[in-house]
């Protein structure tokens, strides 16, 4: 197994977001980065790469070219215009019918998001394009034969569509490293975060090539809400390759598993010839931002599961804030993917 990682996520460091009305220290932090880092060196995965540099030509293939720019300019733009150059945080957003782009910097940062958990700081493009690299050097390994990958991404990525961030995520590392290996024939990507991949959804609609399968937090529970409902199934083309199952708050580990042998029933039948795992760990029982019960055990179960597929996996890190336990339910996963015993 390959393992890649970096210490550049580090410049991404917001102070705050604004969650349910209150102005508070952002629950994906840098913190869960050096976590996941040493519970895989204490468990043994040392098999550490550093990543090659994602290319713009890759980033447009899934992003618009005016959102990477505004990515890539909006924080020394907004500290320009006035902003708090604590964070980029928009005071208005822009939905439904209002539509048009303007071009002041303080309006785009409302143009560009759908919620305020996404805030943008002097680092958060430079960390966000590290993140990027390592799901891509992730996807190319697994084209040149490697069975199985793991891109310790931060920020995460899920929830970034096209055009659009949000849930802390700026660009969709899942979609960058499917859509590089939809270079080798049809791809998977099976979103086990409790909050739906409303990104990646958004990314693949019309896509027939890449099948988007999903278990999470039903939407009049849980988090993006507006995305994720069982009857969305994908639009053109795309037709029949989006699979949402949206479970209820309480969700217990027998359930889930009976739910991801759908899920793997549903690849097999996609012909996908390689994985991408979208591994957030916030189902884990007790998750502040959850509402699930899942336990350490389960992880290892689904990787077991996902590993008999028998094709090549890219596990891209998403959520999970349970901190105290979230090292070690990374390794749960990893240990089920390559069948440790311990």
């Amino acid at each position: 197994m390959r393992i890649y990682r970096s210490t550049r996520h580090t410049l991404h460091t917001p102070p705050h977001e604004f969650y349910d009305g209150a102005l508070i220290p952002p629950y994906e932090s840098a913190a869960r980065a050096e976590i996941i880092d040493e519970a895989l060196r204490t468990a043994g995965y040392t098999d550490v790469y550093a990543p090659q540099p994602v290319t713009r030509a890759e980033l447009e293939r899934i992003h618009t070219t005016a959102y990477l720019d505004y990515l890539a300019s909006i924080y020394p733009a907004w500290c320009a215009a006035g902003g708090a150059p604590e964070a980029v945080l928009p005071s208005t957003l822009a939905v439904r019918w209002m539509q048009r782009r303007s071009t002041n910097p303080l309006a785009l940062a409302g143009y560009y998001a759908f919620d305020l958990s996404a805030p943008i700081v002097a680092g958060t493009w430079e960390a966000s394009l590290d993140a990027a690299s390592m799901a891509a050097s992730a996807a190319y390994a697994a084209l040149v034969g490697t069975s199985l990958s793991y891109a310790r991404c931060r920020p995460p990525g899920h929830h970034a569509g096209s055009d659009m961030c949000g849930g802390y995520c700026y660009l969709n590392n899942a979609a960058l490293a499917a859509d590089i290996l939809s270079q080798g024939g049809k791809v998977a990507v099976l979103d086990i975060d409790i909050h739906h991949g409303n990104g990646t959804q958004q990314i693949f609609a019309a896509r027939a090539d890449v099948l988007f399968v999903s278990l999470h937090g039903h939407p009049d529970e849980c988090y993006p809400y507006f995305m994720g409902f069982a009857d969305e199934c994908g639009t053109g083309d795309g037709t029949g390759t989006t699979l949402n199952m949206p479970l209820s708050f309480g969700c217990d580990d027998a359930t889930y598993l009976s739910h991801i042998d759908t899920a793997l029933t549903a690849i097999r039948a996609h012909g996908s010839s390689a994985l991408v795992l979208s591994a957030g760990f916030d189902t884990y029982g007790g998750d502040p931002l959850g509402g699930f019960a899942l336990t350490q055990e389960c992880y290892t179960a689904i990787g077991m599961r996902c590993a008999a597929l028998g094709i090549p996996i890219v596990v891209i890190q998403e959520g999970g804030y349970a901190v105290a336990a979230l090292g070690d339910n990374v390794v749960a996963l990893l240990d089920g993917l390559t069948g440790r015993v311990r």
